[in-house]
């Protein structure tokens, strides 16, 4: 069985992921910033690239990807690539966002360059606005007020689940059908806000509704969440992308690669129900 890095295992993709693939029998490290807790984890810094040697040591491949709340994710990413490199890693998977390559000078599409470039196996997947935003970081309005509060108009997202990006990324790192190539992620089907709104309050027997605010309105609340200024001002940009409908677009990647049709909100709703009730 191989080894797998796992960048972010505690998050919303990398926890699952990590999962799948202990459960397959193979030997997962989970990288965290903070003192280890669990055999399973090592102390990996992507800011200061501290333990990133030790990290990939004996790795076969590795999941990767910008922490939340830096806008420089290139400064991130790219020595980690070349460490991964130089530890004689076989394949790096990279996931970073839909849009990231609409500018070859955007720091994310300067990491995915590097990547692809670096002689390594790679992926890139650029998954869409997860469904699992809507229980937790839009969660204070709907907790609070039940409302989205959002600058989004009344354009459509094809929102994804987490757990879908999971199952692609597993399927990546574990075998080369795929190798060298880069795959948007999509659910199969776009929604608005008011859309979304209405499966939540049909699941949780709620009353939740979509109300569109400003950039200026949704700034402030950002930053008391504790978001650098120039990541919620980076935020605010990518929801004025998802107003201009570059959020809307599907795509078959999950199905072509998973081989399984991607979760509906709906299923993601019940499965997160308590979230809201």
């Amino acid at each position: 069985m191989s080894t797998f890095l796992i960048i972010g295992a505690s998050g919303t993709v990398g926890a699952p992921l990590a999962r799948q693939l202990q459960a397959a029998g193979h030997s997962v490290r989970r990288a965290t910033s903070r003192a280890p807790q669990a055999a399973d984890q090592v102390q990996l810094d992507l800011q200061t690239q501290a333990g990133t040697a030790t990290a990939l040591a004996g790795v076969d491949a590795a999941f990767v990807m910008a922490p939340p709340g830096h806008v420089r994710q290139d400064l991130l990413i790219k020595p980690f690539v070349d460490a991964a490199r130089a530890a004689g890693v076989s394949k790096v998977v990279l996931m970073s966002a839909m849009g990231a390559n609409a500018f070859e000078t955007a720091p994310l599409r300067q990491a995915e360059l590097h990547l692809e470039h670096s002689g390594l196996a790679w992926n890139v997947i650029r998954p869409n606005w997860f469904m699992q935003n809507f229980n937790t970081f839009w969660l204070h309005g709907i907790q609070t007020q039940g409302k989205i509060l959002l600058p989004t108009g009344q354009a459509k997202g094809s929102f994804i689940d987490a757990r879908d990006i999971a199952a692609v990324a597993e399927v990546l790192l574990k075998t080369s059908t795929f190798d060298n190539q880069a795959f948007d992620l999509t659910g199969a089907e776009a929604l608005d806000h008011a859309q979304v709104a209405a499966v939540l309050s049909r699941v949780t027997g709620r009353s939740i509704a979509y109300e569109e605010i400003t950039p200026e309105a949704l700034r402030p609340g950002l930053l008391q969440a504790g978001l650098p200024a120039d990541y919620a001002d980076f935020l605010l940009m990518i929801l004025a992308a998802f107003k201009d409908g570059h959020a809307e677009r599907t795509t078959d990647a999950v199905q072509r690669i998973a081989g399984r049709a991607p979760g509906t909100l709906e299923q993601y709703a019940r499965d997160y129900r308590a979230a809201w009730v």
